[in-house]
């Protein structure tokens, strides 16, 4: 650390924990916010289902594409000065997003808003463990993944009520205020600065590979099955490849593979990470156009529904934390990841005569064991790790949930694709839109039992 933090320890511990805990909220009620406007926009620029998921995607690639690389340059350079950059950006690109004046300048705009948005938040984290010792570290994740999922639930309900009484464009305007207020109050109140790499090289030329690659694999995965989608999909392996071998010969690399060679529980969680988020993101997404186009709900009551599933995950993500501090994180996140599996297998069932409640219960099974994963999971990952490298393990917990979220999309794009090739979502094309819904959520089904295992091999913390 650069600055003394021996003056107001206390006081810092808690301004970081404040600063880290609005910026959580912030970046995912932005996130469900959108899903839940998606008809909104696509009626007004005249965008299919494929084109919709983009909405949301081009914002989860960009994000996942630069959170690494910012995770090493806020190590080396300092983590409140790329945490402040990063919400000045969010701020720039939702004012722009809310005045946008066609899908293609809005995807832009998406695209700068996740640049921002990987800066704020694997260093927010990395802030988080740099003032915060071991034993009270799966307490204030907790907290963090609870704020998390605070925002994802005010999203639906926030933004299906500004979307039905003041436009979509309302939802990207709130954030800009709210942006500055962060802003000002880490000028304020969050003193002295973290930068425990300071003085070591950053790696331009991993970071351009690592930046390459991940759009390729993802803009091939929506292409699929046409050829060119799977040369880009192979090119983007390749690129993981290629990135490896670097990571492994440069002195300091964007990405220590060590972290992943050497490191069981540090491989394990992020694996465990990327399969939790890859089977459950998409859920927003499709129910919220199932929920308006098949049973013909407005967007507030729809918004109304999808908020019990992260109410059920704010409410019960910190005390997953605190047991993580006592039991072995990866029993109780495993666990989690049963009780999600279980919820997503409910899903399976829905069709046009599908109720609301057994639409509310099974948010609400998977919305518990998603409160059950997450902190454990972040706490065995961030524990796992030397202090040197708390900006690269917390930009990877954001990569994994990143990177999982936009294959979560791309296999719903995908299936959709499929199914309804270039349609819009009409009464005519709601069986095959019911189809494809009910083969992403087996799919997602599969993968989170898969992810139980992932999630049992990681081996032991303490």
């Amino acid at each position: 650390m650069i600055d003394s933090m021996s003056k107001d320890d206390a006081a810092i511990k808690r301004a970081a924990l404040l600063v880290a805990t609005l910026t959580s909220f912030l970046t995912p009620f932005m996130g469900s916010s959108v899903n839940i406007a998606l008809p909104s926009i696509g009626r007004e620029f005249n965008m299919n289902a494929v084109l919709l998921g983009w909405i949301a995607t081009s914002y989860l690639l960009a994000a996942a594409m630069f959170l690494v690389p910012f995770g090493r340059i806020a190590d080396i350079y300092g983590r409140k000065r790329i945490f402040i950059n990063g919400i000045l950006t969010y701020a720039v690109s939702s004012f722009l997003s809310s005045v946008a004046p066609s899908a293609v300048w809005l995807l832009a705009f998406r695209v700068l808003q996740g640049i921002g948005s990987a800066m704020i938040f694997g260093t927010g984290i990395a802030i988080l463990t740099s003032v915060y010792p071991v034993g009270e570290r799966g307490r204030v994740l907790g907290i963090n993944v609870a704020a998390v999922y605070s925002g994802l639930s005010l999203g639906p309900f926030l933004g299906g009520f500004l979307t039905q009484h003041l436009g979509w464009r309302s939802i990207f305007f709130l954030n800009v205020p709210l942006s500055l207020i962060i802003i000002a109050f880490v000028l304020w109140k969050l003193k002295g600065e973290w930068a425990e790499a300071k003085g070591e090289k950053f790696d331009l030329t991993g970071s351009i590979i690592y930046i390459l690659t991940l759009p390729a694999m993802m803009y091939g995965l929506s292409l699929l099955p046409a050829t060119a989608g799977v040369w880009l999909i192979l090119l983007g392996v390749l690129g993981l490849i290629a990135l490896a071998k670097w990571e492994m010969k440069v002195k300091s690399p964007v990405l220590d593979m060590n972290l992943f060679r050497n490191n069981t529980v540090f491989a394990f969680s992020s694996l465990a990470a990327f399969i939790n988020y890859g089977a459950t993101f998409a859920i927003g997404f499709l129910l919220s156009l199932y929920l308006q186009y098949t049973k013909g709900l407005d967007p507030q009551h729809a918004g109304f529904i999808l908020v019990s599933q992260p109410a059920v995950m704010a409410l019960f993500s910190p005390l997953s934390g605190r047991l993580s501090d006592k039991i072995e994180p990866r029993i109780v996140a495993s666990i989690g990841m049963g009780f999600t599996a279980m919820g997503l297998f409910l899903f399976t069932f829905l069709n046009s005569n599908t109720g609301i409640p057994f639409v509310v219960i099974s948010l609400i099974v998977v919305g518990f064991g998603l409160a059950l994963f997450s902190s454990p999971n972040t706490n065995a990952i961030m524990s796992s790790v030397e202090k040197r490298f708390y900006g690269v393990a917390a930009a990877t917990v954001g990569t994994m949930r990143l990177t999982g979220q936009m294959f979560s999309m791309g296999i719903s794009m995908l299936v959709l694709a499929l199914y309804m090739g270039n349609a819009q979502v009409s009464p005519e094309n709601y069986p095959l839109f019911l189809k494809s819904t009910k083969s992403a959520f087996i799919i997602f089904t599969a993968l989170c039992f898969a992810g139980i295992f992932a999630s049992l091999s990681r081996g032991k913390v303490r």
